[in-house]
Order: C-alpha cells, then sequence, then structure tokens
C-alpha cells in the first residue's frame, strides 16, 4: 500500500511537527509535505494554537505547484472551524491529487470525516502510514479526545536505593545538571505541572520553564511557554510570597476547604484559588483530572513528594513514570521513592514494563509504563 518514497515523505513531515514539541499547545503538533513529480514542493508544520496549520503553510510554499501532488501530513486534515478554516477544504481547493495521513484524528469533531470530505471530492486517501510514531509525538491530545483525561507523566529524581530526599526533606541536588536540563525540556512540553503543598513549603521551586537552563536549539526564549502550575493545598498553607506563586505565568491552588483569609491572599497575590472535593486526606484526584481536561491540558507532569506520586500510582492514574537515578546511595532513613501501603504479597505488587533506559550525564533516565 505504501512505497519506501512515502515512508521516507512521512518521515519528513514526522521531523517537521517536532519542531513545534514545545509551542502547540492545546493543539496537536502536526507536520506536513507536498510532493509533485518526485520533489517537495512546500512544508509546513503547525507552531501555535490560532495560527495556521501545517498544510496551511505548506499550501502557502507550494502555490501553484500543489495542483496534483501528494500530501503528507502527520494527522488527517481537519474538517470543522475552530481557531482557523478547515483544512481538508484548502486541500480540495488547492487540487492535490493525494492525501496520505499518519493517523485519524481522535478529535470527534474529526475521526474520519476530514478525510471523507477529500475522498468525497475525489481525491486519493490513505492513512495508516508511520502511525505509532505520529500517536507518539500527541499522548496528550489523544488522551484527552479518547479518555477525557491529560496524559500523567510522573517525574522524580532518586538514589540508587530508591530514596528522594534525607530524613529531614533536604534534596537539592539529587541528580546532575544535565538531568535537571533534561526536566526543563519535560516542563516545556507540558499543559501543567502538578505538585503538592508539601514540596512547595519544603522546597519552594517555581516550576517555571527556563531558556537558558536548557538547550532550545530552534527556540528562542521568546517561544517559552510556561505551563499551568497546579498546587494541590487541601486546607491553603500555601504563602502567597512562595517562588511557585509569584513566578511567571498562571498558579492554580486547588483546595478542600474554605479558608477565606488565606484564599484572599493567594489571589492578591495572583494566583487562582479553586475548590474541588477532599479524598482521604488530600484532593479526589479524579475531579482534578477532570477539571484539567476542561482546561484542554494535554500532557500533564507530576513533580511533587512521595505521597502525591503514591496516590497517582495507587489510583493508576499514571501513564508514564520517569526515575532519575543519581550514582548515590543516601541511606535507609532517607524518604522513599514512592508513599505506597504496605503491601502483604508479591500478587498486590505495582508492575511496569521499562519503556526507555538511557543515561543523562551522569544519572539514568528510566522510563516505565503501567503494565
Amino acid at each position: 500500500m505504501f512505497t519506501d518514497a512515502d515512508r521516507q515523505m512521512m518521515a519528513r513531515a514526522l521531523q517537521l511537527a517536532r519542531r513545534a514539541l514545545y509551542t502547540t499547545d492545546p493543539n496537536p503538533r502536526v507536520g506536513c509535505v507536498l510532493v509533485r513529480d518526485g520533489a517537495v514542493v512546500g512544508e509546513g508544520f503547525h507552531l501555535r494554537a490560532g495560527e495556521p496549520h501545517a498544510e496551511r503553510h505548506a499550501l502557502a510554499a507550494a502555490g501553484d505547484k500543489a495542483r496534483g501532488a501528494t500530501a503528507y501530513v502527520t494527522l488527517e486534515p481537519c474538517s470543522h472551524t475552530g481557531r482557523t478554516g478547515p483544512c481538508a477544504d484548502a486541500l480540495v481547493e488547492a487540487g492535490v491529487a493525494r492525501v496520505v495521513a499518519a493517523m485519524e484524528d481522535p478529535n470527534p469533531q474529526v475521526a474520519g470525516q476530514g478525510l471523507q470530505r477529500l475522498a468525497d471530492a475525489g481525491i486519493e486517501t490513505a492513512s495508516g502510514l508511520l502511525e505509532a510514531e505520529a500517536q507518539a509525538l500527541n499522548p496528550g491530545f489523544i488522551s484527552r479526545m479518547t479518555r477525557q483525561r491529560p496524559f500523567n507523566r510522573i517525574k522524580i529524581a532518586a538514589s540508587v536505593d530508591g530514596r528522594t530526599a534525607m530524613a529531614s526533606g533536604e534534596s537539592q541536588w539529587i541528580t546532575g545538571p544535565a538531568a535537571r536540563e533534561d526536566v526543563q525540556r519535560l516542563r516545556a512540553r507540558s499543559s501543567a505541572v502538578i505538585t503538592g503543598v508539601g514540596t512547595v513549603l519544603a522546597d519552594r521551586p517555581s516550576y517555571t520553564v527556563r531558556a537558558e537552563q536548557w538547550a532550545c536549539a530552534d527556540y528562542g526564549s521568546d517561544w517559552v511557554r510556561q505551563p499551568l502550575r497546579v498546587i494541590l493545598d487541601r486546607t491553603l498553607k500555601t504563602p502567597p510570597d512562595v517562588p511557585v506563586v509569584s513566578a511567571p505565568g498562571h498558579c492554580l491552588v486547588i483546595a478542600g476547604e474554605q479558608h477565606r483569609g488565606r484564599q484572599n491572599a493567594l489571589e492578591s497575590a495572583g494566583a487562582e484559588v479553586m475548590h474541588l472535593p477532599a479524598s482521604g486526606s488530600g484532593i479526589d484526584l479524579q475531579q482534578l483530572l477532570r477539571e484539567l481536561h476542561r482546561r484542554e491540558c494535554n500532557e500533564v507532569l507530576v513533580e511533587c513528594g512521595a505521597t502525591l506520586a503514591g496516590a497517582f500510582v495507587r489510583e493508576g492514574l499514571f501513564d508514564e513514570l520517569i526515575v532519575y537515578m543519581a550514582p548515590a546511595l543516601l541511606g535507609s532513613s532517607a524518604r522513599p521513592l514512592l508513599g505506597l501501603p504496605q503491601l502483604a504479597s508479591m500478587s498486590e505488587k505495582v508492575a511496569l514494563k521499562w519503556q526507555d533506559v538511557r543515561m543523562v550525564g551522569n544519572d539514568l533516565r528510566l522510563t516505565l509504563v503501567p503494565a
């Protein structure tokens, strides 16, 4: 069904889409290549929400040469009017002869309708070329459209003996500069960062994307998009002057109890305070994820202590666990990797699968997913 030339051109479209890894939120990352008579006549990628989609950039670059061309696009062309007009219509008007999509759009507003519109116009269509690679590019968008919740990624820095902080709470720094730079990239691609009030009080983090701390490559500091910072704080103990509240970007404090004076102080400092149902000693995580879905969050990075990270794992609300493991030992009195209840037998273990293992500077980055 697909030729080597098809695969080569779709690989190029995926390469283009990756150039917008940190900028398209809440839209998906999409690339497009137009080919006529074996030569690329136009290409483009979607950069930011509200700006032209990948197909329109490629069509503008191709001009009249788009007529009779094949369009390789990493996601089915849209068929609805959102912030911009339907790309399927633009491809029809340009007179392309064939459209190859890596995958169908999981958005219910599209879901095959874009390809159908093209086919109804007499354009040859096909999908499924390098589909797994295209899906890996947009895990959050796919999760939001199909499961009505974000893709949740837990990040933990730990020693070889599985400890994340000294008994006193001291944790800076377990891992080296390269690992911390890698975390900057995780934040940059995330719609939101979730933490707990315990971490805010102990570490006073900002959870911002800092362009000067990572190699931006094709990205300049003006491209940096700050993720939504979410603090789970049942009793509103977050001081209004902590960096996570005052740093650039938006801070959302999720409370489970009413404390009017504390709420007023946080709101005066620029934070948004929202109340959600409490669950046990914390916040109802299912309700939290529904709220983040409502806010069009695609990928969420959970950066927190063992208690909150363990709660996400216990409730099965994580899609990826990334552990940066440093070549150091912190001892048995140091704080554990995850706060899990005491397990009585091996049948109760939390089973995981290896996704990736690689060196990042002097540390190991272990990526695992639920089994």
